[in-house]
């Protein structure tokens, strides 16, 4: 980011401005993480949610057994999210749902360290934490078990996007199970896009057959940057091509070098 740039970037509220991973410390990811709107708006909901427990207590174990049960849930629903809808090759051919595949997935696999694609869309997630937790939570705690399974599930999400984020961070962690998390997420957007879908949690990948490593692998995977959404296929199904301006292609940081590069080059003349 040009100096210009970031000069313009400072005068903007701090929702609206523009953060690159690969370009920033632990420190800085921290402070834009928290003064997001996506974290923000969690937090209120998870702050709301416990209130709600408050006023509608469960019973201490049954309170226990519903937040045990959000967290035991959460890695299934994210890792089967991920493969059969994120990753999943329909959303993009029916025109109404073309724009939240492009938003919620199709865009972070274009730019990875483009914090404002990076987290899930608002009225995708929180719908679809709802779904996953508040039954459960009912069944177990009633309407208290609900509430503090769904600030669980919330609260889950939270550190989930902390923890992907820092997979995004171009500095290696000190902790061996980070590395080991980060590694694993690498491949997935740079080498191949088929496995490796959890983001923390990787039982499920190995149970279902989805955990590799690019040792397993013997070849890059031709659609690991663009998930399948070709020029070929896009002549059928052109919805996301034009709402993107094209199809990009090739390594994800390259192609922004190349264009800060045109930029510049620009500017020059």
């Amino acid at each position: 980011m040009s100096h210009d740039t970031a000069a313009d970037q400072s005068k903007l509220p701090f929702w609206k401005r523009t953060h690159y991973l690969d370009r920033m410390t632990l420190k800085e990811l921290t402070v834009a993480y928290f003064q997001h709107y996506t974290i923000v708006a969690y937090l209120a909901i998870a702050a709301a949610s416990v209130v709600v427990y408050v006023l509608n207590p469960a019973a201490p174990l049954r309170t226990l057994g519903a937040i045990a049960a959000a967290v035991a849930v959460y890695p299934l629903v994210w890792h089967l999210l991920h493969q059969y809808v994120l990753h999943g090759q329909w959303m993009y051919k029916w025109k109404l749902l073309s724009p939240t595949w492009k938003r919620i997935h199709y865009d972070h696999h274009q730019d990875p360290n483009n914090l404002n694609v990076l987290f899930g869309a608002l009225h995708t997630t929180v719908p679809t934490i709802a779904v996953a937790t508040i039954p459960v939570g009912w069944l177990i705690g009633g309407a208290g078990g609900a509430a503090i399974a769904f600030a669980t599930g919330i609260l889950t999400t939270c550190y989930y996007e902390f923890m992907h984020c820092i997979q995004h961070l171009a500095f290696k962690p000190k902790w061996k199970w980070v590395q080991f998390m980060k590694q694993r997420h690498n491949e997935h957007h740079y080498f191949d896009e088929d496995g490796n879908y959890g983001i923390t949690n990787y039982l499920w990948d190995r149970l279902l057959g989805t955990y590799y490593e690019k040792k397993d692998r013997p070849q890059r995977s031709a659609t690991v940057f663009n998930l399948g959404y070709t020029e070929e296929v896009a002549v059928t199904y052109p919805w996301v091509k034009e709402l993107s301006g094209g199809i990009a292609s090739g390594h994800p940081r390259r192609r922004v070098l190349g264009k800060e590069a045109n930029e510049n080059d620009s500017k020059a003349a």
